[in-house]
């Protein structure tokens, strides 16, 4: 980033580090601790649920279907970067440079994916963007890809969200760099790891997290050492003037569970939880409407595949309501809740990812999931620190101040007003509803309104690749 300034609403924030470079060692990783005896040892199991429907023909070189064209094909709209940015109002260049020029997005994956580059190159052809500045590490040791099962994570499935955020990160903020940082395992004291090094050595400005677990199934609850370690972490990091995003769930509000559950990492007041929508255009291909993405109650476009599932949101069992919340959530509640704003995220509604490790079955996948959502807003975030030339941090207050204000809020979010996570329809959840709910928190975004109400004088922005 550049030199940062004061603002009256903000810290000042610290610059970060420049690294070049595919494997880039910058020291060892800060280990975390294991079991002791002031607390509960045992693992945090963090899962991801990218959810992946092969298209079954090429996308080149004609280009891809229109979505309305896939919807009749293959009963899944396809959403491309240009989509995405028209309908969100999210500028290709600021000032002149591409979009998330000079700042850094850290992305935190287990196991990581044997043909990131390659495949991001592939994705970067077909929809016409400049070449990425990405970098891997790998504090604890590169992983033995195998697409198996390895301590209770599934490799495969890992290396598709590495896919998906990378992928999705470059699309909305093709300046940044991307730092993608992989632990060995999807256990809490492996992802901790990866986490404290892209924080130690200031490896993103915006950092997000695809995965979690549901607040019930942490052994040991708010006494857990590896949840207490991550907290401590996640504390270190907005001190630094990082941004931090992780997904609010794919199993509507009990997450599988039996009673309204909460996601963690998303439900730690000092990240922005990222919970689901269902995008539709309009006639001329912009923002149309939208609705909760559940597919057991609203599933669109006659749900010919069956329902995948619905976005989380719900309160927190760990944290109370955290001041930026006050005002918002439920009268009467005291607890921290989730979602805090959301992105579309329904597979019928999919973005486009590239997948080259799967031999002869490698191509274009129709993706969902609100893992989809966690690197879009970091690397929307990403976008606004390049216009506001300075780091925001912690974006919770942030939005939630704007929200605050009628007018902002209308400049900035689209409300979504529709439907609700319950998922199965029978189990329990929560309505959407005017201003913030927890299915979809205070909305997907306008780009161009938060540039503008953040107070960003003289900036341009360009809807065309330089």
């Amino acid at each position: 980033m550049r030199t940062h300034n004061q603002s009256n609403r903000l810290l000042a924030r610290l610059g970060v580090c420049a690294v070049a470079g595919v494997l880039v060692a910058l020291g060892a990783p800060a280990l975390v601790a294991g079991a002791s005896s002031g607390g509960n040892g045992a693992n945090i199991v963090y899962t991801v649920h990218p959810i992946a429907i092969p298209m079954t023909t090429s996308a080149s070189p004609s280009g891809f279907p229109t979505p309305s064209a896939c919807v009749a094909a293959f009963g899944f709209a396809c959403y491309t970067p240009q989509i995405f940015r028209q309908a969100y109002s999210i500028p290709w260049t600021i000032d002149g440079q591409l979009a998330g020029t000079g700042t850094s997005v850290a992305i935190i994956d287990a196991f990581g994916s044997p043909t990131i580059q390659s495949d991001l190159a592939t994705y970067d052809a077909e929809f016409g963007l400049p070449p990425a500045n990405l970098n891997v590490y790998y504090p604890e040791g590169k992983p033995n890809f195998n697409g198996g099962v390895k301590r209770s994570g599934n490799a495969l499935g890992w290396a598709e969200e590495t896919s998906l955020d990378v992928e999705t990160v470059h699309a909305l903020a093709p300046g940044a760099t991307i730092n993608l940082v992989v632990s060995p395992t999807n256990y809490g004291d492996a992802l901790n790891n990866a986490v404290a090094y892209a924080v130690d050595n200031h490896l993103g400005d915006v950092l997000t997290m695809s995965y979690g677990s549901n607040e019930g199934a942490i052994a040991g609850g708010g006494n857990n050492i590896q949840y207490l370690q991550s907290n401590k972490i996640f504390q270190q990091a907005v001190s630094q003037g990082m941004s931090l995003f992780a997904s609010s769930g794919d199993s509507g509000a009990t997450g599988g569970l039996a009673a309204a559950n909460a996601s963690y990492p998303a439900s730690n007041p000092n990240v922005t939880s990222t919970g689901g929508t269902d995008l539709f255009l309009s006639p001329s291909g912009g923002y149309g409407s939208e609705t909760a993405w559940n597919d057991a109650t609203n599933c669109p476009f006659g749900c010919s595949s069956g329902p995948f599932g619905a976005t989380g949101g719900a309160p927190s069992a760990l944290f109370g309501t955290p001041s930026y919340q006050d005002g918002f959530v439920p009268t009467g509640s005291t607890a921290r809740w989730t979602s805090d704003v959301s992105f579309n995220a329904s597979v019928y509604t999919a973005t486009m990812i590239y997948l080259g490790f799967l031999g002869s079955n490698s191509g274009y996948y129709f993706f969902g999931g609100t893992s989809e959502a966690s690197p879009s807003w970091a690397a929307i975030t990403a976008d606004l620190d390049q216009a506001a030339g300075h780091d925001l941090g912690a974006m919770n207050p942030v939005l939630y101040g704007l929200a605050s204000n009628p007018s902002t809020y209308a400049q900035d979010f689209n409300d979504v007003t529709v439907g609700s996570n319950n998922f199965p329809a029978t189990a329990p959840g929560f309505p959407a509803g005017t201003g913030w709910d927890s299915p979809t928190g205070l909305g997907t975004p306008i780009v161009s309104g938060l540039i503008s109400s953040l107070g960003v004088t003289g900036t341009t922005t360009g809807d065309t690749l330089p």
